[in-house]
C-alpha cells in the first residue's frame, strides 16, 4: 500500500525522437515508434550485451517503421547485432517487427508459451470477413446497429497485415524464472488481463522494472473480452496480477513501460490501477438498476466520449467488466428477442 501523499514522477519530460534513444540506465536504450491509432507510439528498449543487443518489444510492421528500424540499427545501437528478442506480451505494436529482427540477424526469440502460441497463432490466422462467432458476440454486446453494419461488410484487423511471420521456435520464460540480460539479472513474474501471461521483468541489481503493458504511468491498458473466449473475466486476471505485483514494488523503482513515459512512484501507481478498476465496477453496477447492453455502459466506466477510433476496444472493455460483475453474482443477464444481452443489478 502507498504511502500517503504518494505520487508518480516522471524524469523525462519528452520521449526521444523517433530513430533516436535516450539512456536510461547504464546499457539500456529507450527508443520510440509510431503507431497508427489513437494511442500513436510504442515504447522499445535496447540492452547492451557487450557484441549485441537484446531488444525488448519491437512495434508493428510498416514501411516507417521498417525506415526507422535501420536508423536505429545503424544509430543507436551503432551497428551492433540483435541477438535476442524478448516480447512482453501477444499484441501486434509488440511483436510486428521481431520475425524481420529474427530473420535478419538469426536473433533468439524470447517470451512466455501463451504469448508466443497466441502471436503465432494470430499471425497465421488470415480473416477476409468476420467469423460467425465475431458476428454473434457483437450481437450478444449490443453493438450499435450502423457499426455492425459496417463492420460486417469489413475486412477485420488481421495481426498479418503488420506484423512480419513469426518463425517457428522460441525460448520460453516462466513465473519464478531467473533471466540475464544487459549486464543484470531479472526476476520473471507474469501479468494477466491484458494479455495472458505478460512478462514482466524486475532487475536483481539495480532499480529497473521492464513492465510493457501491464504497467504505465498515466493510462489503464485495455482490458478485453473477443469472440475468441466470450466469458472470460480478464479484469479478476487483472486485479489479481495487480495485487500480486503490487507486493514487489518499491519507491526507488524505474518503471519501463510499453507506452507513455517512464516513470518512479510505483507502490502509488500499483494501488492506482486497482483502485481505479474497483471504481469502474462499482459505477457500473449502480448504472445497471435498468437493463443495460454492453454498448449503453460506456459512459460509467470511460466517463469520456468512445469515438469511432475507439469503439471497439471500449465495447470489448465494457464486456469484460461486465462479464466480472455476472461471474461474482452481481448482476444478471438475459437475451433480447434481438440476440443482445441484458444486464441488469441483483436487488
Amino acid at each position: 500500500m502507498p504511502a500517503a501523499g504518494g505520487k508518480i514522477r516522471t524524469p523525462w519530460d519528452a520521449p526521444p525522437e523517433h530513430g533516436q534513444a535516450i539512456e536510461v540506465a547504464p546499457g539500456v536504450l529507450w527508443i520510440r515508434l509510431p503507431l497508427p491509432m489513437a494511442l500513436d507510439h510504442v515504447n522499445i528498449y535496447a540492452f547492451d550485451d557487450g557484441d549485441s543487443w537484446s531488444v525488448v518489444d519491437t512495434g508493428i510492421r510498416s514501411k516507417r517503421a521498417q525506415a526507422l528500424w535501420e536508423t536505429i540499427l545503424a544509430g543507436p545501437l551503432r551497428g551492433k547485432p540483435v541477438s535476442r528478442v524478448v516480447l512482453t506480451h501477444h499484441h501486434p505494436d509488440h511483436i510486428g517487427m521481431a520475425g524481420m529482427l529474427m530473420e535478419r540477424f538469426d536473433a533468439e526469440l524470447i517470451m512466455s508459451r501463451t504469448a508466443y502460441l497466441m502471436a503465432r497463432m494470430l499471425i497465421l490466422d488470415v480473416q477476409d470477413v468476420p467469423t460467425p462467432q465475431a458476428l454473434q458476440f457483437w450481437r450478444r454486446a449490443g453493438m450499435d446497429a450502423d457499426v455492425f453494419e459496417t463492420r460486417k461488410g469489413e475486412r477485420p484487423y488481421n495481426f498479418a497485415d503488420i506484423c512480419a511471420p513469426l518463425p517457428v521456435g522460441y525460448t520460453r520464460l516462466r513465473q519464478g524464472d531467473v533471466f540475464e540480460m544487459g549486464g543484470r539479472r531479472w526476476d520473471v513474474h507474469m501479468g494477466n488481463g491484458h494479455a495472458p501471461e505478460h512478462l514482466t521483468l524486475w532487475s536483481r541489481d539495480d532499480e529497473l522494472v521492464v513492465a510493457g503493458d501491464q504497467i504505465i504511468s498515466s493510462i489503464s491498458p485495455n482490458i478485453g473480452v473477443y469472440p475468441t473466449e466470450p466469458e472470460a473475466d480478464p479484469v479478476a486476471d487483472w486485479l489479481e496480477a495487480c495485487g500480486r505485483l503490487a507486493q514487489l514494488a518499491d519507491e526507488s523503482q524505474l518503471v519501463l513501460s510499453g507506452h507513455k513515459l517512464p516513470f518512479v512512484g510505483l507502490p502509488f501507481r500499483m494501488q492506482q490501477l486497482i483502485d481505479n478498476h474497483h471504481g469502474a465496477l462499482r459505477r457500473l453496477e449502480a448504472h445497471l438498476t435498468s437493463p443495460k447492453t454492453a454498448s449503453e455502459c460506456f459512459a460509467p466506466l470511460f466517463k469520456r466520449k468512445i469515438d469511432p477510433g475507439t469503439y471497439g476496444l471500449a465495447l470489448v472493455e465494457a464486456v469484460a467488466h461486465l462479464n466480472h460483475l455476472h461471474q461474482a453474482g452481481q448482476v444478471r443477464r438475459s437475451l433480447r428477442e434481438d440476440g443482445a444481452w441484458l444486464w441488469q443489478s441483483e436487488e
